[in-house]
């Protein structure tokens, strides 16, 4: 599973011209699910997240979790975070989840988050969405299961 991580000041998803979703500072989540992941792969992407500490303390200093300062977390699904550009120029993506498997495997980990902390939304599933962001530092930080250590 992978997950890019953005601190960000607000953050939106719309679609079909309705806003789904919005949050004040916090984090934006890009989500995308490999073929093989299981639930130890969300369990370590959600630990990951709620624990990074990219958010500044009384000196300035990035030593506070999203959990730390009360800020809200918005998670997108994003599949291309599958794409394999390595041959041509068409990326492909058959190292992603299959789509059917990857709502369940997004739903659950949606509800996980949540279990986790309570000010969590989500973009939709499946749809063109439109994310807005206004990245804060700009802090961008890549969360990677395949890479547990």
């Amino acid at each position: 599973m992978r997950a890019v991580i953005q601190r960000v000041m607000n953050a939106s998803v719309q679609v079909d011209g309705g806003t789904v979703s919005t949050i004040g500072c916090g984090i934006l989540a890009l989500v995308g699910f490999h073929i093989g992941d299981t639930e130890s792969d969300a369990d370590y992407i959600i630990a990951k997240m709620f624990g990074l500490r990219i958010f500044g303390d009384e000196n300035g200093v990035m030593n506070l979790s999203v959990a730390d300062t009360g800020g809200e977390v918005l998670i997108v699904s994003q599949f291309t975070l599958y794409g394999d550009t390595r041959k041509g120029k068409r990326p492909s993506y058959s190292t992603a989840m299959p789509p059917e498997r990857a709502r369940q495997f997004y739903e659950s980990f949606i509800q996980k988050c949540r279990a986790s902390y309570e000010r969590v939304s989500s973009g939709m599933f499946g749809a063109d969405m439109q994310v807005s962001l206004v990245n804060s530092g700009p802090v961008t930080i890549i969360l990677d299961s395949s890479k547990i250590l």
